[in-house]
């Protein structure tokens, strides 16, 4: 079982940036697959993000803005999200599952989840 913690949210500017946390708890974090999702008012909650030890992956909105990493010492992983726009404003999950899965972008594919962190942008 994983336990997964975020923090980090908060209100921002546009333009401004924000890195969200994720606290995990399990000996064997530096393996798990993880990601960031998000969700906004009336809408599904979307892939953003994800890593394995090595590869990085995202959705085409949020590249070249935001940066997945992972502190394998503690057992964290986070999101810089730089240069926020109206269009980021959402509830940020993080995600974890204990293996790769070539359809990341799907919930489905996540065994874990945190609660959330609220991300509020104003223009």
């Amino acid at each position: 079982q994983v336990q997964l913690v975020e923090s980090g949210g908060g209100l921002v500017q546009a333009g401004g940036s924000l890195r969200l946390s994720c606290a995990a708890s399990g000996r064997t974090f530096s393996t798990y697959f993880m990601g960031w999702f998000r969700q906004a008012p009336g809408k599904e909650r979307e892939f953003v993000a994800a890593l394995t030890r090595i590869n990085t992956f995202y959705t085409d909105s949020v590249k070249g803005r935001f940066t997945i990493s992972r502190d394998n010492a503690k057992n964290t992983v986070y999101l810089q999200m730089n240069n926020l726009k109206p269009e980021d404003p959402a509830v940020y999950y993080c995600a974890a599952n204990s293996a790769y899965s070539i359809s990341y972008s799907q919930e489905k594919n996540w065994a874990y989840w945190g609660q959330g962190t609220q991300v509020t942008v104003s223009s």
